[in-house]
């Protein structure tokens, strides 16, 4: 084996890399321990010191880098929300709003009539909302002129009366690009606030759609608000530094008096319960307030002694570093403090606090900046902010805003914003920047600061310069932000998904069983029928393989999801036949008479061209569930396509290290053992001859599938006709009917309600308004469900909150343009595969006959597993859905099969060349048995590893993992009976018209 240092080093080098990378995950898990054992299952306490710890450091790798809690948690190995609980959320932004804003709400009938159709097209169409505005305009009133009602005070520059209906379609389109664009960065700001660890949020392949996904909320309607609400940018007065610092001198002197009065209380209260208990109990405890548990936490240290006096003589600038120099002198500007993010709430308590109100200024308030000031992003900046109108609005708002870029300095290369006003709004901008030369104006965003440029003068026309800013970055974001109050550009919630952190817990439970099973039975299996000796070789490789796949997932950033430990677990299973391939043709080598060391080497060799064919095909169909994939099953084509790469290195060359490291040391290898030696060895089935049974038995069962299609239909999840679902679990087992009774009371319609899992646990499913696009709709469902429950006696008299937390385990909906969009990808997904399969059989083999054969089969094995799931919907224990994850199982049947089929397809062609003058049914057949005990170990050793999955792990994927059993059995079985004989058939009729043609 030639470059065996080469394979060594690269291997040690990728072990050192997923060490390093499972590392991080190792040392966030142990300071999250810390975390629970401090916190004694308070939950507030618990987050309360993570937050306190953010930016320290906790894992020094080897003295060359420090990394802090925060660095930590942003690399180890993520969780997805089925593992970890949590909200996944897929958001449109309102086009039409923006389209109506754009026309400055005109009241034109064709202008109204033309959004009304559009919105009416949308729900059967695939294209954008300002393409079928567009046509639905010229459908309305062909004559109409889009100029006439866009050419607007905003859209001057832009559009004129003699633009044509395509240049102002063509205007829309860039500045709701613009708006979806500036919508993202909205959301993705608001999600940074809102504390959740390692979130992601990322715009879809579909335009003007977002994925949001939240591990570990556990307020869903707090995050619906967030997501859905309007950007609110407002212009703000400023003021200086040194003339709030005298009144933060007075709050400070406030605090210290209050809080020594609640001491000293503390302290009486805690006297009195102390004789109380000893005249009682002659005992003795004692209880102090929060400022007596932080002192005694600081008395054990000299230095922590001094902290606990600049506690309690100075509580505020105990928290809110002041904006000074260290002899005292004031730095000019708004900026009054800077605070850790974990005492940003403790400064707003004391701020708001009514004894210190009334100290402050009525046209004094502060806001926090949005971003931080150091790179580990724990500490904001508070700036003064200066509220002169009784109703306390802002003096601008950013709906005067017409347009904002990001731009160079005329004289230097450092980026600046520059921004056009409207009318109304130069005007008041004018009065803004003469007031306040020489102070600053702060850019307010949904409450934060963004901005604070100086004014160095009067700014007249509405046209102006923001500068100082540090990077072209920085410049695009605030001129987004600046763009994003020209118009309201809403977000609608199409698709959520939310789990249950329980649910989460149980999910990680029995996924972890079901891999610990799967894994240990291939281990057992190959040491089993493949001797000690190789059995133990491959199982080292699988170890291997293993380790690999988490640590690539882990270095990638990837996501791991239920579906993706199946995905884990799957190619473990499918590795085994790299494995077997190998070995097998190894035997052979044997049998032929061959030495230990050259039947090593040739077997090798001869199985290069199978395990390559066999894994490539697979990976096409992972390629194409990435591409096509959303959320779990993007997780599952993940683990997949990373499977497949390491268990090609660790099966090829792992085990030739192995074997020749053995070699060297003279060790006798085997290949079999006893029992297993000559299990199908000299098989002599004639397939060919059963043929036509065979053909017979598959057409029948595809005639059964197709009645069943029309007759029955399917049970379609969510996912592709829309709708709401919800798992909830009871204290005692329920009837479902009664369940839907009391649900159709008051929803004026009855839900679907099914046994999920246990008795106690029903899966909820309602269409009742969906089409619905307000914001608090999702909520108005959740409570007439806790509603209907209760009133049917259900569930105890309990607010939402306790609901969500105890009852309800999970939630998930999809809209109806949504659910169209899923249908076409999953068609597509599956006619992409079918097509990349024939052509890389086509090329590979450089016969079509292969291609219809392979294609054919795989055709015949996606009509029988639906046919399947079509017939025994409602009378198997467990659902039977077409979703998103039933489409994963469907291409991963089709790459299981193709790999079989392949497998078989190549030794027929080297039959063939090997033995020219042979009859051909012959070769076909010989070549076939010979594949038989590979076709056996890759078969069984698969399905059992699906079977310990269905069976262990878990309700939420049985569905999905039967459809996998299913499709082995059938995939296994047309490889050899539909696949071969289909090309052999249509092969032999092509020699026969070719024979006549001479």
């Amino acid at each position: 084996m030639q470059n065996k240092g080469l394979i060594r080093t690269f291997a040690i080098l990728l072990a050192l890399v997923c060490v390093y990378q499972l590392t991080f995950t190792f040392k966030a898990r142990q300071v999250e321990r810390d975390a629970r054992e401090y916190a004694q299952g308070d939950a507030t306490k618990e987050r309360n010191y993570l937050d306190s710890i953010a930016g320290e450091e906790v894992y020094n790798l080897l003295g060359i880098r420090s990394y802090t809690y925060k660095e930590v948690k942003a690399q180890e190995l993520n969780l997805g929300l089925d593992l970890k609980g949590g909200m996944n959320v897929t958001l449109e932004v309102s086009v039409v709003d923006l389209i109506k804003s754009l026309s400055n709400y005109s009241a034109d009938e064709t202008f109204n009539a033309a959004i009304k159709r559009a919105q009416e097209m949308q729900r059967d169409s695939q294209d954008d909302f300002v393409t079928l505005f567009g046509r639905a305009f010229e459908e309305v009133d062909p004559n109409a002129q889009l100029a006439a009602i866009f050419n607007t005070l905003e859209l001057k520059n832009k559009v004129n009366y003699n633009s044509s209906n395509a240049d102002v379609l063509r205007v829309i389109r860039q500045e709701t690009d613009a708006a979806i664009e500036n919508s993202f960065n909205i959301i993705r700001t608001r999600i940074d606030r809102f504390g959740v660890a390692q979130p992601n949020v990322q715009p879809l392949q579909t335009h003007g759609r977002i994925l949001v996904e939240l591990p570990g909320v556990d307020n869903p309607e707090r995050v619906r608000q967030l997501l859905q609400g309007t950007a609110n940018l407002e212009f703000w007065e400023t003021w200086d530094n040194s003339e709030v610092y005298p009144y933060l001198m007075q709050v400070n002197q406030q605090l210290k008096e209050i809080l020594d009065l609640e001491a000293t209380a503390s302290k009486v209260d805690s006297t009195e319960a102390d004789e109380a208990t000893v005249a009682d109990e002659d005992t003795s405890s004692e209880e102090g307030s929060l400022l007596d548990e932080l002192q005694t936490e600081t008395d054990s240290v000299g230095e922590l002694d001094n902290m606990a006096d600049i506690r309690k003589n100075f509580p505020l600038f105990a928290v809110l570093q002041p904006s000074t120099t260290a002899d005292g002198q004031y730095f000019p500007g708004p900026v009054v403090g800077t605070a850790h993010s974990k005492d940003t709430s403790t400064v707003n308590t004391y701020l708001n606090m009514p004894q210190i109100k009334s100290i402050i200024p009525r046209s004094m308030d502060f806001k926090w900046t949005s971003k931080a000031v150091d790179e580990g992003g724990n500490f904001f900046r508070l700036i003064a902010i200066k509220v002169t109108s009784r109703d306390g609005r802002a003096p601008l708002e950013g709906d005067v805003i017409v347009d904002a870029r990001q731009d160079y300095e005329q004289f230097g290369s450092r980026p600046e914003v520059s921004m056009t006003m409207n009318a109304e709004g130069a005007k008041t901008w004018a009065r803004l920047t003469k007031e306040n030369i020489g102070k600053s104006i702060a850019i307010v965003l949904d409450d934060y600061v963004r901005s604070f440029p100086n004014v160095n003068g009067e700014i007249t026309g509405g046209r102006s310069s923001i500068t100082g800013l540090e990077t072209v970055e920085e410049a695009k974001d605030l001129a987004n932000i600046l763009k994003s109050g020209k118009m309201p550009a809403p977000a609608r919630i199409l698709q959520e998904e939310i789990v249950g952190p329980s649910l989460g817990q149980e999910a990680i439970n029995s996924g972890m069983w079901s891999f610990f099973i799967a894994f240990v039975l291939v281990l057992a299996y190959m040491l089993f029928f493949y001797s000690k000796q190789a059995g133990l070789t491959a199982n080292m490789a699988l170890l291997a393989n293993l380790f690999f796949v988490i640590g690539v997932l882990a270095s990638l950033g990837a996501v791991l999801t239920l579906p993706g430990i199946a995905g884990i677990v799957l190619t473990i299973g499918m590795s085994v036949d790299a494995n077997v391939l190998i070995f097998e043709r190894i035997q052979e080598e044997r049998k032929a008479g061959k030495g230990l060391k050259l039947a090593i080497a040739d077997g090798y060799k001869n199985a290069y061209s199978a395990i390559i064919d066999g894994q490539v095909t697979t990976l096409l169909t992972g390629i194409v569930l990435y591409m096509f994939g959303s959320g779990p099953i993007k997780g599952f084509a993940t683990t997949l396509i990373v499977g497949i790469f390491t268990s090609l290195f660790s099966a090829i060359f792992l085990t030739r290290l192995i074997f020749e490291r053995q070699l060297g040391k003279d060790a006798k290898i085997t290949f079999t053992s006893k029992i297993t030696d000559n299990w199908l060895r000299h098989s002599d089935i004639k397939f060919l001859e059963k043929r036509k049974v065979a053909y017979i038995i598959s057409g029948a069962l595809i005639v059964i599938s197709i009645f069943s299609f029309v007759t029955r239909g399917f049970n379609y999840g969510i996912d592709f006709k829309g709708g709401r679902t919800y798992v909830v679990r009871f204290d005692e087992e329920v009837k479902v009917a009664e369940v839907g009774q009391a649900l159709a009371a008051v929803y004026g319609q009855a839900p679907e309600v099914k046994t999920f899992g246990g008795g106690n646990q029903v899966k909820i499913t309602t269409e009742y308004k969906i089409d619905e696009l307000t914001d608090d709709v999702d909520n108005e469902v959740e409570q007439l469900m806790l509603q209907g429950l209760q009133q049917g006696g259900f569930i105890d008299e309990i607010d939402m909150d306790s609901f969500i937390s105890e009852h309800r385990m999970s939630s998930a909906k999809v809209g109806p343009t949504i659910s169209d969009d899923i249908k076409k990808d999953a068609l597509i997904a599956i006619s992409f595969a079918l097509v990349i399969i024939f052509l890389y059989i086509l090329i590979r083999f450089r016969n079509w006959q292969y291609g219809l054969g392979a294609v054919a089969a795989l055709a015949h094995d996606s009509i029988i597993v639906l046919g399947i799931f079509s017939l025994f919907y409602g009378f198997l224990p467990f659902s039977l859905e077409i979703d998103q994850a039933f489409i994963a199982a469907i291409l991963t049947v089709l790459g299981y099969s193709i790999n079989d089929t392949v497998v078989v397809f190549d030794r027929i062609r080297e039959y063939i060349g090997l033995h020219p003058k042979r009859n051909r049914e012959e070769n076909v057949d010989d070549a076939m048995n010979s594949t038989l005990r590979r076709t056996f170990s890759t078969s069984l050793s698969t399905f059992v590893v699906l079977l310990a999955i269905f069976l262990f792990g878990g309700t939420s994927i049985q569905g999905f993992t039967f459809a996998l059993l299913v499709g082995v059995v059938v995939g296994t079985y047309s490889s050899l009976f539909i696949a071969t004989p289909i090309s052999y058939d249509t092969q032999r009729r092509a020699l026969k018209l070719a024979a006549k043609r001479k």
